[in-house]
């Protein structure tokens, strides 16, 4: 009679999954790992603070972007915010539903849609600041006013470093 030999009843358990800030999900795990987990806890904040104003982070961003380049076009619009083209178009076409957004057509390029908020769309961009500031100011007690420009600092250059040129 041939016995496999069987593995101690304690390690054939599985470990427990250790929760953010333990094991390899702390200071000690891979960075590439931090900066997605971090993201992941940021954006899931930011759908929590957003969700009774009908809007998502990621509405949000394109709203916000759009505020601060007026009439910036769908495709610089999606290098913005870091979403793919037919994301933006969905996202668009619910804002410009809602009314919170207008398109127009570029003078030279017809073809180019020209995005500018609405008064409607400003008004809520103006009620997703506030509550996207209440996760700011969450992030900002994590760390000194010297920690954070250098977060911020390491964050910026990373970006710009690792970008696609």
């Amino acid at each position: 009679m041939n016995r496999k030999a069987r593995p101690a009843a304690d390690s054939a358990l599985p470990r427990p999954i250790p929760r953010p800030g333990e094991g390899k999900r702390g200071p000690e795990g891979h960075l590439g790992y931090l900066v997605r987990q971090a993201n992941v806890a940021v954006r899931a904040a930011m759908e929590r603070a957003l969700a009774d104003l009908d809007a998502t982070p990621a509405q949000f961003a394109v709203l916000t972007m759009i505020v601060a380049y007026p009439g910036v076009s769908g495709a610089a619009l999606a290098r913005l915010t870091f979403l793919t083209p037919q994301t933006i178009n969905v996202i668009v076409r619910n804002l410009e539903k809602g009314s919170a957004i207008q398109k127009s057509a570029d003078a030279v390029h017809g073809r180019i849609l020209r995005l500018q908020a609405t008064p409607k769309g400003q008004a809520l961009l103006k009620r997703c600041r506030v509550r996207v500031m209440e996760v700011e100011d969450q992030l900002n007690r994590l760390a000194g006013k010297d920690e954070e420009r250098v977060i911020r600092r390491w964050l910026s250059t990373v970006a710009e470093t690792l970008s696609l040129r």
